[in-house]
């Protein structure tokens, strides 16, 4: 097993992986928690969630109450799971293993590490494209300059996510909190310049949706943000003190996911309503289109901004990865897991940049997709820590032999019947722009088929987690006594 020293020591990379957290190095309190999630949500990218919400045809209120709504009950989702990483203080892949067994857990571990290389590389790709956008603005680059400006910003801005993401935790965290400080004064200062932008007539003039609209806005939010992150949350709250209250683990989590969320969202809502030009542009750069409405000198500021809020966020979800795929059994250091991750994160970014066409379209499909797994892992999980009243018997989480098991057969088929509900109750949005994700939506002509006013809803995410849910509390509740017995 791999060591390191406790934190505040001068040990510069932290050599742990997925091994249990000693207790002399579990010192963090429950509102160190506030920084990693609000740095990494603090990002001008969630003003574009404004364009994305009205494209439902949802009006103004109806999207502002699906963000607080959305926003606030999925990162409470994120705080549930992160209750595990104090409990056992292992990262959240390992921690799954009570529920699915040591060996079966491998199958939603794969699905995560998909989320978290799709999710950092999505990040990492607006990055790119934002770079050019305002480079071009500032008239520094002209229309040739475009291949090596994006190689450029692929190479920087990847360097900067990998070098962050080997250095791990505690470089993390302080990164974190220092950037909490900076990009949050940047945001502000962005809020301000553009309150001129918005026509509060126009924006709220737009006629309110259906049910189903609205529904299907609320699980893109809910997907967007917190069911985002929920498969990598315990990885923060592992260096807890396993005397730390529930209820303090899930606050802090909610509340450094939510708050900067909440006000970007509602913002790009008002400046999405005010202008349709801004709306459709968000879709194909979101933060360069954002940066259009900026004055000149504030460019630059905002550029650099832009990248350091994006490369906060893909810094953890890189970091989580990287133990992700440790705990799927490859043997090799965290860095090198880390460095493996960053590599695959640059060439996805490539292909993006240079060769799609667009990037909303398939982002949006590939969330969706993965989505729905995630959250029937989510519902499973959450319901295997709320069913439990003990701390995790830490060598057994190692031990195929152990108490739970090397396949827990009622997890595994619970995950894969509600995937298969799930997907057949969601359909692709961007037929054209994704085709490889038509095949959902098999089980739409049971409500009116895809093209019927349910059909957009995504209703398959809530199925997911909710039968999952269910599922679990029920069926493994004996099972679970039984290992707490043990």
């Amino acid at each position: 097993m791999s060591t390191t020293t406790a934190p505040g020591s001068s040990t510069l990379i932290e050599s742990r992986g997925i091994e249990i957290i000693p207790e002399s190095e579990r010192t963090a309190r429950p509102r160190d928690l506030f920084w990693p999630w609000f740095a990494a949500n603090v990002s001008v990218f969630g003003m574009s969630y404004g364009s994305f919400l009205l494209g439902f045809g949802i009006s103004l209120w109806q999207a502002t109450v699906v963000a607080i709504v959305g926003i606030v009950v999925s990162f409470a989702l994120c705080g549930l799971i992160a209750i595990a990483g104090k409990r056992g203080s292992a990262p959240t892949m390992v921690l799954s293993r009570a529920a699915f067994g040591v060996q079966g857990q491998k199958i939603p571990g794969i699905v995560s590490w998909l989320t978290s290389i799709g999710w950092e590389t999505s990040l990492t790709i607006t990055a790119v494209l934002a770079t050019t956008t305002v480079l071009h603005a500032l008239g520094w680059v002209g229309a040739g300059g475009d291949v090596a400006v994006h190689l450029i910003a692929t190479i920087v801005v990847a360097a900067l996510i990998v070098a962050a993401s080997v250095l791990g935790y505690h470089t993390i965290m302080r990164l974190q909190s220092v950037l909490t400080w900076l990009t949050g004064a940047f945001t502000v200062l962005f809020l301000v310049l553009t309150f001129q932008s918005i026509h509060w007539d126009t924006a709220f003039s737009r006629p309110d949706g259906t049910l189903a609209q609205t529904i299907g806005a609320l699980v893109m939010v809910m997907t967007g943000f917190g069911l985002g992150w929920i498969n990598i949350a315990a990885d923060w709250s592992r260096y807890q003190k396993r005397s730390t209250p529930d209820g303090a683990i899930v606050a802090w989590n909610t509340i450094g996911g939510s708050v900067a969320p909440i006000i970007l969202v509602f913002f790009g809502l008002l400046l999405a309503g005010s202008d349709d030009k801004l709306a459709a542009a968000v879709g194909a750069d979101p933060i360069g289109a954002l940066a259009g409405l900026l004055p000149a000198w504030a460019l630059f500021p905002f550029l650099i901004v832009a990248i350091l809020t994006l490369v906060s966020g893909a810094v953890l979800g890189i970091y989580s990865s990287g133990l992700t795929l440790l705990s799927l059994g490859i043997r090799i250091p965290r860095p090198a897991a880390a460095a493996v991750d960053g590599v695959i994160l640059t060439i996805g970014t490539i292909v993006v940049v240079f060769f799609a066409q667009d990037f909303i379209g398939p982002f949006q499909s590939f969330l969706l997709t993965l989505g729905v797994p995630m959250a029937g892992w989510a519902g499973i999980l959450i319901a295997d820590i709320l069913r439990r009243r003990k701390d995790y018997d830490e060598a057994a989480l190692f031990d195929p032999r152990g108490r739970y098991g090397a396949w827990d057969a009622t997890s595994i088929v619970t995950l894969v019947v509600v995937s298969v509900i799930g997907w057949g109750l969601v359909v692709n949005s961007f037929a054209e722009a994704a085709p490889w994700n038509n095949w959902q939506g098999y089980l739409l002509p049971l409500i009116g088929g895809k093209d019927g006013e349910w059909a957009y809803a995504n209703l398959g995410v809530f199925f997911a987690l909710v039968l999952g849910f269910l599922v679990t509390w029920f069926a493994r509740a004996a099972r679970i006594r039984r290992q707490e017995q043990e």
